[in-house]
């Protein structure tokens, strides 16, 4: 009995080892994941957006996009006449930022970028401008 215990003891610290060591592996990559976040989240804050001149546009639909984790956004954009005349919301992955979905009527709106950001969603709202001016900025290449 004696050798059986020790066996069953030995076993018992080994699985326990094993768990610690998972458990703090997955805290650690969390960790890693958050940090590295929060960066392309204070980036994204810190992102400029452009006006663009609508006269030098060709009419045309350009794709445009901006992905910083977690967002992640793709736009068309329409120009006729010199006019934006729709901006088509591909896609638009988001934590909380779904209000910020009214960007586009904003910007079609306004003819221009530079349109109020959604408070509550600034980090979709400046996505989805950075995707518009980047579309727009794709019809000169």
């Amino acid at each position: 009995m004696g050798k059986e215990k020790r066996f069953l003891k030995k076993k018992f610290v080994i699985v326990f080892i094993v768990i610690f060591i998972c458990i703090l592996s997955v805290l650690i990559a969390a960790k890693g994941i958050v940090s590295n976040m929060q960066a392309n989240l204070e980036q994204m804050a810190d992102l400029e957006i452009q006006n663009v001149d609508l006269t030098k546009i060709p009419d045309g639909t350009y794709a445009g996009s901006c992905k910083v984790f977690p967002i992640s956004v793709k736009v068309d954009v329409t120009i006729n006449n010199y006019k934006i005349t729709r901006i088509e919301l591909v896609e638009h992955r988001n934590g909380q930022g779904t209000p910020a979905e009214i960007i586009p009527d904003k910007v079609v709106k306004a003819q221009s970028l530079e349109v109020d950001i959604v408070t509550g969603a600034t980090y979709s709202s400046k996505a989805i401008l950075k995707a518009i001016e980047n579309a727009l900025n794709s019809s000169s290449k």
